[in-house]
């Protein structure tokens, strides 16, 4: 047996490992709902039962509380990056390191915890976009904030600044295989989940930045 033990271990099994490792771990790191945690712990309640209902920042904000909705912004970011870069690192690969970042994007949008019924995933986007093309995540960012001073509509900012992630990626020279696939895949799920606010924004009903929001029933 010891001498038919090398063997088990081919480098197919080890590469297959390597994936499991990448989505299930960029899942769960994604999957944390730094909006619903911090929340509870300050006292303020269960975000989802506050505004929109959503546990990401924007809705956050509605508590009256900016230190809790920069926890949240940083929190789910952060998790995006540290997926991107701790698979990097561990794996040595920068396709599986952009399939972790994915992976935590898709943990936001549908934690397990919360019964798959997790954020818009902009916060988290923006952390996975910076750690697999900094300067793409610059000039995406520029863009969200000229959005959003001008028109005041934190949806609008950030669908405007998915929709520009591939293009910048080719245009910026940043662009691979992978990384393309993972900046389209993030805008589709990101307009998909901006469904609603699409609609208010053609109606002309949706709330501006800093307004209140009617609390999720």
């Amino acid at each position: 047996m010891n001498a038919l033990a090398p063997h088990l271990v081919t480098d197919s099994n080890f590469d297959l490992l390597k994936q499991i490792i990448a989505v299930v771990g960029g899942y769960l790191l994604g999957s944390v709902p730094f909006g619903l945690i911090v929340t509870a712990l300050a006292g303020a309640g269960d975000i989802r039962k506050v505004g929109s209902g959503n546990i990401g920042a924007t809705n956050v904000l509605r508590t009256g509380r900016r230190d809790l909705a920069a926890i949240t912004l940083l929190g789910d970011g952060g998790k995006g990056a540290a997926a991107v870069l701790l698979a990097g690192w561990l794996l040595d690969s920068p396709t599986l390191a952009a399939v972790a970042g994915g992976s935590a994007f898709l943990g936001h949008l549908f934690p397990v915890w919360l019964v798959f019924r997790g954020g818009k995933g902009v916060a988290t986007f923006f952390g996975v976009l910076f750690a697999i093309a900094w300067p793409v995540g610059l000039a995406v960012g520029a863009i969200w904030l000229a959005m959003a001073a001008l028109f005041r509509f934190s949806s609008l900012a950030a669908l405007a600044a998915a929709a520009w992630t591939p293009i910048l990626l080719i245009a910026l020279h940043q662009a691979s295989i992978p990384k393309l696939y993972l900046s389209v895949g993030m805008a589709i799920l990101i307009f998909v989940r901006h469904h609603q606010n699409i609609r208010r924004l053609m109606k002309n009903e949706e709330p501006r930045i800093g307004a209140e929001k009617p609390a999720a029933s």
